[in-house]
C-alpha cells in the first residue's frame, strides 16, 4: 500500500509520537481506575461502558487536539466530530475489552488509528497490563516496544492457533459467528477468544496467533490493528476475500499462508450471493 499524497516521514513521525503519547496517557487513566474503582453502566444487557472508558477517551482527544486542533476524531463513546473538515481522522477506542476490564481480567487495551483521505496510515495499540506498545506507520514496518515484529510462517490450519470474538448481540442475531467457531474448532490446532479485537490483530502481527476472524466489528475495533498487521506482513480481507474496510463490520486477518484456507472454511455454509 502506498503512502497517500503528502505523507512525508517527518509528519508520520509526529503523528505516531502524538498517538503513542495519547495511548500511554489513556493507559495511565485505566491503571488509576483499576486502583481507585470505577462505575459500570449498561448500553445493552451484555454491553458495558465504564467511566474509565469516558475518562480515557477524553484524555486521548485532549492530546490529539493539543497537537492537531483541525483533525477529526471518531471515538467509540463520543462518535464523529465532523468539524472542522480535515484530511485526517483519528479513530480511537479508549478501552477495547471493557467487559474484561470490568471483571478484572487483564486483556484490554487502548487503540488509536489515524486515517488520511480514508487510508489508514498510523496504528498504535497499548496494553497497560503488560506495558506492551504495538506501533506502525505506513511503509515503515510494525514494532512492539520498539522492536520489529512480523507474522508467523504457519502454512496449514491443523498447525494454526486462531482467535475470534462474538458481538454483543450474540443472543439476538443469527449472524453470531457460532457456526464459524464450531467449524474452525474442529480444523485447527487451537482456538481462542480474548475479548479484544485490537489485541487479536496485534497478536497476529507479532506471530502469537496465525489468524483472526470476526463479524459485527466497529471501525475503532480495527483501525489501528489493521495498520499494524499489514505492516507486519499480514493479510486482511472481508469474509469473502474482498478488500477490507474498517467500515465493513467484518474481517479475516492472517499471516498470509493460511488465509485462503480460512476463507474457504468461512464460505462452506454461506448462502448464495
Amino acid at each position: 500500500m502506498s503512502i497517500p499524497y503528502g505523507q512525508d516521514t517527518p509528519l508520520l513521525d509526529t503523528l505516531i509520537s502524538v498517538a503513542t503519547d495519547a495511548a500511554r496517557q489513556a493507559g495511565a487513566v485505566l491503571a488509576e481506575c483499576t486502583r481507585n474503582g470505577f462505575r459500570i453502566e449498561h448500553k445493552q444487557i451484555i454491553n458495558l461502558v465504564t467511566d474509565a472508558d469516558h475518562q480515557a477517551e477524553q484524555r486521548i482527544i485532549d492530546v490529539i487536539h493539543d497537537a492537531f486542533p483541525t483533525h477529526r476524531v471518531l471515538a467509540e463513546e463520543r462518535g464523529l466530530t465532523e468539524e472542522p473538515p480535515s484530511r485526517y481522522k483519528w479513530v480511537i477506542d479508549p478501552l477495547d475489552g471493557t467487559t474484561n476490564f470490568a471483571h478484572g481480567f487483564p486483556a484490554y487495551c487502548v487503540s488509536i488509528g489515524v486515517e488520511c483521505d480514508g487510508c489508514g496510515i498510523i496504528g498504535v495499540v497499548y496494553d497497560p497490563t503488560r506495558d506492551e506498545l504495538f506501533t506502525a506507520q505506513i511503509g515503515h514496518g510494525a514494532y512492539l516496544n520498539g522492536f520489529p515484529i512480523s507474522v508467523s510462517k504457519t502454512d496449514h490450519l491443523d498447525r494454526a492457533l486462531l482467535v475470534t470474538g462474538f458481538a454483543y448481540d450474540i443472543r439476538e442475531t443469527p449472524n453470531n459467528n457460532l457456526n464459524h467457531f464450531v467449524r474452525f474448532a474442529l480444523k485447527v490446532q487451537g482456538l481462542r477468544r480474548t475479548g479484544t479485537a485490537a489485541l487479536d490483530l496485534c497478536y497476529v502481527a507479532a506471530g502469537r496467533f496465525d489468524g483472526f476472524w470476526e463479524v459485527k466489528l466497529n471501525p475503532w475495533d480495527m483501525a489501528a490493528g489493521v495498520v499494524i498487521l499489514r505492516e507486519a506482513g499480514g493479510r486482511v480481507t472481508d469474509l469473502k476475500g474482498a478488500p477490507h474496510s474498517i467500515y465493513g463490520q467484518e474481517l479475516v486477518a492472517s499471516n498470509g499462508p493460511i488465509h485462503q484456507a480460512m476463507l474457504d472454511l468461512l464460505q462452506e455454509d454461506a448462502p448464495p450471493s
